[in-house]
């Protein structure tokens, strides 16, 4: 966004973080946030200025919650499949077998993820989830408390950070992305009657720090359904509030409800 002299704005800090209270993030919130750092268009100190942005808006009793999955580390995703595709038998075995085991410290989030949620993983102080797939990270009081126990077989299901979101009466912020892309939204597919499970595999450390595969079961998570849900959210969702953070157009909703109106409207669909 250009000024009326035609010079591209460059937003500070205090700027974000009075877009932040317009749109009525309040301080002492536990707060999921996916984002587009590039739609927001040029602020000072970069990514970092975002962040900072965030934090003054939550304030020092607030928890700031990014996604920082790994969906490269899979032989059954499709990101993994666009990684791999057209190797032959012997070269896909060989990627397969020099892929980097996921290191809850040090594995970057997927590129695809935006850059905010790098900038928050590295971050002192923040707690990732130990899931070597679709792992959350944390920074606030609650940090501990939202991340601990996520299990292999519970992507981003009732043993995992999206649940306990759920719980804890948070909010998801969507910054310059589709209402539907709410990672949260996939826990309503737990709760569905009728389920697929299927085999996934990743690379980990064993516990004698040895680089393995593990293979296990999980709920088969689909994306197709949910871009046609987006247009009933921003119809049905209550509590939903839209705004701005820098040039971006912003979602701001209650996860409980979401989920909760995500999960119904599934129900709706034929089987």
């Amino acid at each position: 966004m250009a000024d009326s002299s035609g010079r591209l704005h460059v937003y500070s800090v205090a700027d974000l973080t009075g877009h932040l209270r317009e749109l009525g993030v309040q301080e002492g919130e536990t707060l999921l946030v996916q984002s587009s750092a590039r739609s927001i268009g040029q602020v000072e100190g970069g990514t970092a200025g975002i962040v900072a942005a965030l934090h003054a808006a939550l304030g020092p009793t607030g928890t700031l919650v990014v996604y920082t999955a790994t969906p490269e580390n899979s032989d059954t995703s499709p990101l993994a499949a666009l990684l791999t595709d057209g190797l032959d038998q012997e070269k896909l075995r060989a990627h397969r077998a020099t892929m980097p085991p996921f290191d809850r410290a040090n594995t970057p989030a997927s590129p695809a993820l935006g850059r905010i949620s790098e900038e928050v993983r590295t971050r002192a102080g923040a707690v990732r989830s130990a899931h070597p797939q679709t792992s959350f990270t944390a920074i606030g009081p609650r940090a501990e408390e939202l991340m601990t126990d996520h299990q292999l077989e519970s992507h981003l299901g009732e043993r995992s950070p999206t649940y306990r979101l759920y719980q804890a009466g948070a909010r998801a912020l969507l910054v310059g992305v589709p209402l539907w892309c709410c990672t949260a939204f996939h826990l309503a597919e737990y709760w569905q009657p009728e389920q697929v499970v299927q085999r996934y595999g990743c690379v980990i450390t064993d516990r004698r720090g040895l680089r393995q595969w593990v293979h296990f079961d999980g709920l088969k998570l689909e994306i197709r359904h949910f871009e046609a849900m987006g247009e009933m959210l921003a119809d049905r969702l209550p509590g939903l509030v839209t705004g701005r953070l820098g040039n971006a157009g912003c979602y701001l909703l209650p996860i409980r409800a979401g989920v909760d109106t995500a999960a119904e409207w599934l129900l709706g669909l034929p089987r």
